[in-house]
């Protein structure tokens, strides 16, 4: 099996979990390419991304450009030589970067493509209730998410899963099918397929329009979103109670089937328990965030917050 000299791209803790396998698997990893830092926090002050970080601790070489078009950049690039360069949550390579490598360049998606292709795979999964989810390899070509296929794995989504708890169990599932494609063209064994045309599930990018939880909609598909959302960047909806407006982040919940004919959106509170009316049962809250102050419990928020008999969730 041939030693590729690899170089790899990503920027957050999923593509951190990744390096870190090849890493400590002995590949040849001659060098890293990750976003610039950036200023973040009250005091501005420069922060490095998680690959950065790690990429230092084992004291890889780091290139971090502005413009991945860039001369001085590209030539930096190519001087490291490598036989292979894998992206995984990083962004859209131009050509001259992508085809550079004797074996090109692959990326890992955090889906099973063709669905689910772009910013946020992990999280619509979730939101339109799939049963199942995976990662895939693929070889990038000039558009996004659409090059043919290496290999994917797949993996079931549990009815209370959450876009943390699938983050990590795809960070992991993820980690191994890169090592397995890095194998595979190493002993030049690769056999590619096309991505097959299917009706596209979009994984579009998130924003507060499409973060913001509508109460007429169906008990499934709140619960759906939420814990879709749960917990970054989170749901969000606005509390009235009396004259006063909370805009609230929503996070741990449990739903409940039941008939009744409140109005959707009703907040039913005890001293015990925290729920809102939806259509064909309640959304139980189990953690909130009211702006301004910290995550809690719905147990601590009952203590010392009352809501009206007319309170509800906008």
């Amino acid at each position: 099996m041939k030693d590729l000299r690899i170089v790899f791209m990503g920027t957050p803790d999923f593509a951190v979990t990744i390096l870190k396998h090849l890493i400590e698997n002995n590949y040849n990893v001659v060098g890293v390419i990750t976003a610039s830092d950036k200023p973040a926090g009250r005091g501005r002050k420069l922060n490095e991304s998680a690959v950065k970080k790690y990429a230092a601790s084992v004291n890889l070489p780091i290139l971090q450009p502005t413009n991945l078009k860039n001369e001085e950049f590209n030539t930096k690039l190519k001087a490291l030589n490598a036989d292979l360069q894998i992206v995984v949550a990083f962004r859209m390579l131009p050509k001259i970067v992508w085809q550079m490598p004797k074996y090109g360049t692959f990326n890992l998606h955090a889906s099973l493509l063709p669905e689910y292709r772009g910013a946020a795979p992990i999280h619509w999964a979730i939101i339109n209730g799939e049963t199942k989810t995976g990662v895939t390899t693929f070889f990038i070509d000039d558009k996004i998410d659409t090059g043919e296929i290496i290999l994917q794995e797949e993996i079931e989504i549990l009815d209370n899963e959450t876009v943390g708890s699938l983050h990590d169990k795809l960070m992991f599932l993820g980690a191994d099918l890169v090592a397995k494609t890095v194998d595979l063209i190493a002993t030049e064994k690769v056999k590619t397929t096309k991505q097959p045309e299917l009706e596209e599930k979009a994984a579009s990018k998130l924003n507060s329009d499409n973060c913001r939880i509508d109460w007429s909609d169906s008990l499934d598909n709140i619960y759906n979103k939420i814990r879709g959302l749960n917990p970054f960047p989170a749901a969000w909806t606005i509390i009235k109670n009396e004259e006063e407006e909370i805009s609230s982040k929503i996070y741990a919940i449990k739903k409940e089937k039941e008939d009744h004919n409140l109005t959707s959106g009703k907040i039913i509170a005890s001293k015990k328990e925290l729920k809102v009316a939806v259509n064909g049962g309640y959304i139980i809250i189990d953690e909130i965030k009211l702006s301004g102050k910290k995550k809690m419990d719905s147990k601590s928020l009952l203590n010392g917050f009352s809501f009206s008999l007319e309170a509800k969730m906008l």
